[in-house]
């Protein structure tokens, strides 16, 4: 039996929003098309992408520590960050969608995901059970 794995991850919106703000950031590569589409229909898009940015963390964290005691499968420079999709459903709830050679290293784990905002904070948590 594989033990589930968890990840979590905090964002500091105010500094995400500065992030996003720089001229020449290339923070917006982290986001796929999709969730690109979806944020135009937010009203506060820094908020939004903060949410998605700490679930993607978190899912890098948890698959990382189901990893425990074995080596990386890819090094996080290697990771495309827009390969690892948030999608939500029409009621907004979060899945993952995993594309690229995230999906070829990773497999097909069991995830779950559940993203929150509170003030100037969004935070995500991800459950990982490998395949």
């Amino acid at each position: 039996m594989t033990l589930p794995a968890v990840g979590i991850d905090l964002v500091h919106i105010p500094g995400f929003r500065e992030q996003l703000a720089l001229p020449g950031s290339t923070f917006e590569r982290v986001f796929s098309a999709q969730e690109l589409r979806v944020v135009e229909t937010k009203p506060d898009r820094a908020l939004h992408l903060a949410g998605r940015w700490a679930a993607k963390e978190a899912f890098i964290k948890a698959w990382s520590q189901s990893l425990y005691g074995s080596p990386p499968l890819m090094g996080l420079d290697d990771v495309d960050f827009s390969e690892v999709e948030v999608i939500p459903d029409r009621w907004g709830r979060v899945a993952l969608n995993l594309r690229g050679e995230v999906a070829r290293c990773v497999g097909t784990p069991q995830t779950s995901l559940s993203i929150s905002h509170d003030g100037d904070y969004a935070v995500a948590v991800c459950q990982f059970v490998a395949e």
